[in-house]
């Protein structure tokens, strides 16, 4: 959520802090703003309510010129979305600052704040941070040790990038909760929530922990911890490949990620199998040891990656013939828990700086639990820092707000997981090839699934003036229908829940008429027949039918039952590959609908606040 570029350099930096901005237009927000130090040291602010694009329409009238700036994107938290509320903040014509996060103890230091004749011109919790800097210098403090007094007062999580127009030598930023990067220039530096910001200015990068805070001038980075200890950070070489953050052909980025998903999944198992094994190194050095010690299983995440662990779970119960419980991070985090020390923890997140999961990863480090795994889409993320073991998956940069590829690959590392853990407890080596062998072919079948989009375009038709649906699904598919579910409501905003299909009597029944559509997740399964006793529950009562199934399952099309065929798949990959046709009637319903498929309202790719 929000994003974060600064910039330090011998040469005007504008264009750089107007690129990081697009960079990072996809993790979600509603303003925009940019300032820098111009000449005199003065201030020169730009800032509008919307897209980046606005920003740069003002900046082509009104150019600003300067070496030293930030900038940032923001998601409303405090304060509506507004060009009032839109970072930089000002504070006393001297203070410059962006902030990610949220200041839980707002409201206390405002309060403070006012009684000292300070006048608020925002209705943010960030501007109260600026005031406090500023009252602070005016005290006599420099940059640095104002910043770091301040960061003392305030509670809640936050990123910090903050210039004083009486010290153009340099920036401060603070790390204390969601991410900041440093990246490393010649003679320049820059500071980014996402090292993605600097693509085209760096190639080296330091990401500050936990409670640091950094000095950064044109030739030089200090970096101090919560103590005011100067620590060293590693640092890290990263490139980027320019085709894997562009459009190309496709008109958005969720349509390029859904058709990228094939090469995703055999990126994802490539190196991780050898001689029809699970090779237990692609989860860390020590994973082995870890599994061996392993009697239960504890999985956390959000959103998306909390529907993959429902997944995993069915599959570890079954390969692994062990306990697996799954927990939304955000309720995980505040309850009392009773966790065995055998217990495995496994996180999940896409981007690696969920802020509910990585705290209770951070939580759980106080347990005697057996070990952390994070599986994860970013390297250099802070829960993969901050693990014991970890699984990259293979799905490369997600642009869209729209979970696609992160999804499915993440499915296959937990799978990768089962099986390892399996042959610990009765998967025979016979069942782990051939297990194996039909993994390795759900890429060709993907791609199958995405050959023809007519037949999902002509479905979408259904949905173009409904404002509502159920999805339906059992045993490995119920997880599967709520993923298409959060789907659909996240991009077309149409209102849609999943249920258990035998739950469908309990209560959602009474929603059920002819201007419901019911999307069904049928394979051709052991729990087949159970699933058509619902679905006659639903036509008897005039709801309309939207049925994923395959051709042998002998579900025909009729008056109010639509049939969209999936190719026919072992039971315990369906799950994956009936994820691909809900992407796409997803992203086709919301074209209908017209909304912003990249960059849906009220969402943001990497949710980094509570």
């Amino acid at each position: 959520m929000c994003g974060i570029v600064g910039a330090i350099a011998d040469r005007n930096i504008v264009s750089v802090l107007m690129d990081g901005l697009r960079r990072l237009e996809y993790r979600g927000y509603d303003s925009a703003g940019i300032a820098v130090l111009g000449e005199n040291q003065t201030i020169e602010r730009q800032r509008a309510e919307g897209k980046v694009s606005f920003l740069q329409e003002i900046l082509a009238k009104s150019p600003l010129v300067g070496n030293i700036g930030i900038a940032h994107t923001r998601w409303a938290t405090h304060g509506v979305p507004s060009e009032r509320n839109a970072h930089p903040h000002i504070a006393e014509n001297r203070v410059v600052l962006v902030h990610n996060g949220i200041i839980e103890n707002y409201q206390t230091l405002r309060e403070s704040l006012v009684a000292t004749g300070y006048q608020l011109r925002s209705d943010t919790d960030s501007e109260i941070v600026a005031g406090c800097i500023a009252k602070k210098l005016q005290a006599g403090e420099n940059i640095l040790s104002a910043v770091r007094k301040t960061v003392q007062e305030l509670e809640g999580a936050y990123a910090l990038c903050v210039m004083d127009a009486a010290e153009p030598d340099r920036l401060i930023g603070v790390r204390c909760g969601p991410p900041l990067v440093i990246g490393l220039g010649d003679n320049e530096n820059f500071l980014g929530s996402d090292a993605l910001a600097l693509q085209l200015v760096a190639e080296r990068f330091i990401y500050l922990e936990e409670g640091d805070i950094a000095e950064v001038s044109r030739f030089q980075v200090n970096i101090f911890d919560t103590d005011g200890n100067k620590v060293e950070r590693k640092v890290f070489t990263r490139t980027f490949q320019q085709d894997v953050v562009e459009k190309g052909e496709y008109s958005h980025y969720m349509l390029k990620e859904i058709f990228e998903q094939p090469n995703a999944i055999r990126d994802t198992l490539l190196g991780r199998i050898h001689d029809d094994k699970v090779l237990e190194a692609t989860f860390g050095a020590n994973a082995g040891q870890i599994f061996d010690k392993v009697k239960q299983v504890q999985i956390v995440a959000c959103g998306t990656s909390f529907h993959a662990g429902l997944v995993a779970r069915l599959w570890l119960e079954t390969f692994a013939n062990i306990s697996c419980q799954v927990e939304i991070a955000s309720e995980f985090r505040y309850r009392k828990r009773v966790t065995l020390p055998e217990t495995l923890f496994v996180c999940i997140s896409q981007s690696g700086e969920t802020a509910d999961t990585l705290a209770a990863l951070r939580s759980i480090k106080k347990d005697p639990v057996g070990g952390i795994l994070s599986i994860c889409n970013v390297p250099d993320s802070s829960l993969v820092r901050e693990s014991d073991c970890v699984f990259l998956t293979g799905a490369g940069p997600e642009i869209g707000v729209c979970s696609t590829k992160a999804f499915t690959t993440q499915l296959i590392a937990l799978f990768l997981l089962a099986l390892a853990l399996g042959r610990r407890r009765g998967l025979t080596a016979s069942q782990e090839q051939q297990l194996v062998h039909q993994l390795l072919e759900l890429p060709d079948i993907i791609e199958g699934c995405l050959a023809d989009k007519s037949h999902v375009q002509n479905i979408a038709q259904l949905f173009a003036d409904k404002a509502h649906t159920l999805f339906l699904g059992r045993g490995l598919q119920y997880p599967i229908a709520l993923e298409g579910a959060l789907k659909l409501k996240e991009i077309s905003y149409i209102h849609a829940e999943a249920y258990p299909a035998g739950e469908l009597k309990h209560g959602p029944l009474a929603l059920v008429d002819h201007k419901m559509p019911i999307v069904v997740l049928a394979p051709h399964d052991s729990l087949f027949e159970k699933l058509k006793s619902n679905i006659q529950e639903v036509r008897a009562r005039g709801g309309e039918l939207i049925v994923l199934t395959p051709p042998t399952a002998g579900i025909e099309p009729a008056e109010g039952i639509h049939v969209l065929e999936v190719p026919e798949v072992p039971e315990w990959f369906a799950p994956i590959v009936y994820t691909i046709p809900l992407q796409l009637l997803a992203y086709y319903v919301a074209l209908l609908k017209g909304t912003d498929v990249d960059q849906p309202r009220n969402l943001a790719k990497s949710v980094t606040v509570e």
